[in-house]
């Protein structure tokens, strides 16, 4: 019987029920967007209210400083500070942009072999695609064509870690990346989302498409309106059509 992580905040938003009431527990979760899609917003508020029903939870961000995080959570309404203090969530600041030699950029093997982040039950990486743009291993291999290879060690590491019955949540940019490491990870992902953006007027409109949800709690409609508010953080949206 497959247990699931809550996504909380049931008294809040409607963002628990929109995505099935949780995800499953040892499963991989590929949420992918181009920059500005909102899939660190939404990861942020997945985190947060796993988090405060007592899943233990690492993020690593490879854009955001603590202080900036803190910052960003609170104008989301997402007060992190206590789950901080109380280490019920960890965060941890990927500096990518880094040009040192040896064993630093080796940001792929850092993170396999970084014990303490892979305590948690849950492990987001906010974003894989910016690691994997300043790994020197994959820059090395992407003129040869045999990128495949380091993604598909990523991948067993990934699958050996969610064995362990834990959760790991990735945040792509598919414009980053090309396609041949794209396609391992999507074909691996158990749930799978991509966020698509549209304006109309002076709005932008996303909507999560689900490409893939394996042991779905409850169902899960395939599109899923949704924005992200300072002030209000994340919230869905039911939209009518004429």
């Amino acid at each position: 019987m497959t247990d699931y992580y809550s996504i909380g905040l049931t008294d809040s938003d409607r963002v628990n029920t929109a995505i099935g009431g949780g995800i499953p527990e040892g499963s991989i979760v590929l949420i992918e967007g181009e920059d500005g899609a909102g899939k660190s917003a939404l990861s942020q508020r997945f985190s947060y209210g796993m988090a405060t029903e007592d899943a233990y939870v690492t993020y690593i961000s490879t854009e955001l400083e603590s202080w900036e995080y803190v910052q960003q959570m609170h104008s989301l309404s997402y007060d992190v500070v206590d789950l901080l203090l109380d280490e019920q969530l960890l965060f941890l600041h990927a500096n990518v942009d880094t040009h040192d030699e040896g064993k630093k950029r080796q940001l792929l093997a850092r993170l396999a072999s970084a014990e303490t982040l892979w305590k948690a039950d849950v492990v987001y990486i906010d974003t894989l695609s910016a690691l994997l743009r300043n790994d020197p291993n994959y820059e090395a291999v992407i003129d040869e064509g045999n990128e495949d290879h380091v993604i598909q060690r990523l991948v067993t590491f990934l699958r050996q870690v969610t064995m362990r019955d834990k959760t790991i949540v990735l945040t792509i940019d598919p414009t980053s990346v090309r396609d041949d490491a794209l396609r391992p990870l999507r074909n691996v992902a158990d749930v799978y989302f991509q966020i698509e953006t549209n304006a109309v007027g002076q709005e932008i409109r996303r909507k999560i498409l689900v490409r893939r949800f394996q042991n779905m709690k409850t169902p899960v409609d395939d599109s899923i309106g949704f924005n992200v508010q300072q002030g209000r953080g994340i919230s869905i949206v039911s939209r009518t059509v004429a």
